[in-house]
């Protein structure tokens, strides 16, 4: 029977070399001229949106401190941060970057490469002292990022045709993600 889904992963990235640091000085570049909305229920609205203008504009890159709390957009304000998903310009296209994250203070470079239409990107908004990780280490709000390839959230209840989260009988699914780590020479 056709059947609905929608892998992705949710590891935590902190380039920083120090988990015990936020995520905040992360540069965060985006290949996406849209994002998902969600309204207050934390739902996707159903729309597509330019970034451009908004906080949600990080096709220039840009530190993810700068706006994480700007509470007065609300698409911040409902995720209490980045937790968004962005329409991606790759078009499918694994040899294109969806994303790339540097850290400046270690020079670590982590680009994103995808076959997905879409990325989450969290930015550790709710984790809250609660989680242990390894050696002991205590993982405090934005102290780690997620990059989600994927379908876009909630795509079988939405018109996205370019996000057909369904898999015909017969059919094989696939999903590619890679990350690709390198280092800034000083």
């Amino acid at each position: 029977a056709p059947t609905v889904i929608n892998m992705t992963n949710h590891s935590y990235f902190n380039l920083n070399g120090d988990p015990t640091q936020p995520v905040t000085n992360h540069i965060l570049t985006l290949n996406a001229d849209e994002f998902t909305p969600v309204d207050s229920t934390y739902m996707t609205t159903g729309e597509k949106t330019p970034v451009e203008g908004t906080p949600m504009d990080f096709r220039a890159g840009k530190e993810i401190g700068v706006d994480v709390k700007n509470f007065d957009f609300e698409q911040i304000k409902f995720g209490n941060g980045f937790d968004h998903n962005w329409v991606l310009n790759t078009q499918n296209d694994i040899t294109i970057p969806a994303v790339k994250v540097e850290s400046p203070k270690t020079g670590i470079v982590l680009e994103v490469f995808t076959d997905e239409p879409g990325i989450q990107v969290y930015s550790g908004n709710f984790l809250d002292g609660t989680v242990t990780g390894k050696k002991g280490i205590v993982y405090q709000q934005r102290t780690g990022l997620c990059l989600e390839t994927q379908k876009y959230p909630d795509s079988p209840n939405k018109n996205w045709e370019e996000s057909n989260a369904y898999v015909e009988p017969g059919q094989t699914y696939t999903s590619y993600c890679q990350y690709k780590f390198s280092v800034v020479a000083e």
